[in-house]
């Protein structure tokens, strides 16, 4: 016992002396690695100098039973200390994921793809199945929408199914019993409301102007008006464009998500909109406005008629054509709005 504390002792002298020297790195414990297997793949990511030393250090310390198969981040040179316990306690590294508010699937697709290692077509591909909604418990009709933005961390080579369900899992916590009371009281189902929050979500470039837009949107709903909602005929054509044409408009006409030519919601999301908007919708603005125009700063004009709308959108156009944002979508002027006193 004398002579196995005293060389315990020794080692742990070399293993103290040790100390990082540069950026941690990754590296893969396999699952049934033996201990010479975890001390060779150690000295080869040069976290480790002495790999016989090391072993005899974990089998004193009767550690060698202990340690974990994962991925985990350690600096070269990191005491070995150290080093057994990050691997018996399986502290296995992670990679943060951020998804913004109003991300669309397709958007979402290459940063899945580089935290599951799988082809960004195959991950797009089951991400777009039928039926996922039914399988992760949201309302659909797909899975567009209730991905919920937010900030994760998973662990580098994590399955698909590992990250579908941490994040449609944060959706269903937004779902807080106050929220479901405030869900009935305003007679939308929750595909409904998680529909018109992310339209609020794509029109909003100020979250304080949110429960605005949203309430324009159930006025509108309420009058039997179209929405007449830029986004979802975006969202129709695929993708953002630089000025939304009436031409483009008309383009997808038959397009269930063509707001101009249909009433009524679309069939669902057309991106995941965060708690702001979501919450927008359960406690919209008490305004009787019915229109609004955006102005290159991505603040709004509301209006409550269609005369003072066509005034705001005058202003707005020529705010729009002294500039360039590069940026922004340029709404549909030339599009006639849809009110009480004109088709």
């Amino acid at each position: 016992m004398i002579r196995a504390a005293t060389l315990l002792g020794l080692l742990g002298l070399l293993a103290c002396d040790a100390a990082p020297r540069g950026e941690p790195v990754l590296l893969t414990i396999p699952r049934g690695a033996s201990l010479r297997e975890v001390a060779d793949t150690l000295v080869a990511r040069d976290v480790i100098d002495h790999a016989p030393l090391f072993r005899a250090y974990v089998r004193l310390r009767r550690a060698d039973r202990t340690l974990k198969a994962g991925i985990y981040r350690l600096a070269p040179g990191e005491r070995w200390s150290q080093v057994i316990d990050v691997l018996s306690r399986g502290r296995v590294a992670t990679l943060p994921m951020t998804i913004p508010e109003g991300w669309r699937l397709a958007q979402m697709v290459p940063r899945i793809a580089e935290m599951t290692d799988l082809p960004p077509d195959s991950v797009h591909a089951r991400l777009s199945g039928d039926f996922l909604h039914v399988r992760w418990r949201v309302p659909g009709p797909g899975l567009e929408g209730y991905l919920f933005p937010d900030t994760y961390h998973f662990t580098p080579g994590s399955s698909l199914d590992a990250v579908v369900r941490a994040m449609t899992d944060r959706y269903r916590r937004y779902w807080t019993r106050d929220r479901r009371t405030r869900l009935e009281t305003a007679d939308l189902s929750e595909r409904e409301a998680v529909a018109l929050a992310s339209i609020v979500q794509a029109e909003a470039r100020r979250v304080e102007e949110m429960p605005i837009i949203a309430a324009v949107y159930l006025n509108r709903i309420e009058r039997g008006y179209p929405l007449q909602a830029d986004p979802t005929v975006l969202y129709a054509l695929g993708g953002l464009r630089q000025r939304l044409l009436y031409a483009a408009i008309d383009s997808v006409a038959d397009n269930p998500y063509n707001t101009y030519a249909r009433t009524g919601l679309p069939p669902g999301p057309i991106g995941a909109p965060g708690a702001a908007a979501l919450d927008a919708v359960l406690a919209p603005e008490d305004v009787d406005y019915l229109y609004f125009v955006a102005r290159p700063d991505g603040s709004h004009v509301f209006t409550r008629t269609l005369s003072e709308h066509n005034r705001a959108k005058a202003l707005a156009r020529r705010a729009w054509d002294s500039i360039d944002t590069g940026v922004l979508p340029r709404p549909p002027f030339d599009q006639p709005a849809v009110g009480p006193t004109g088709g």
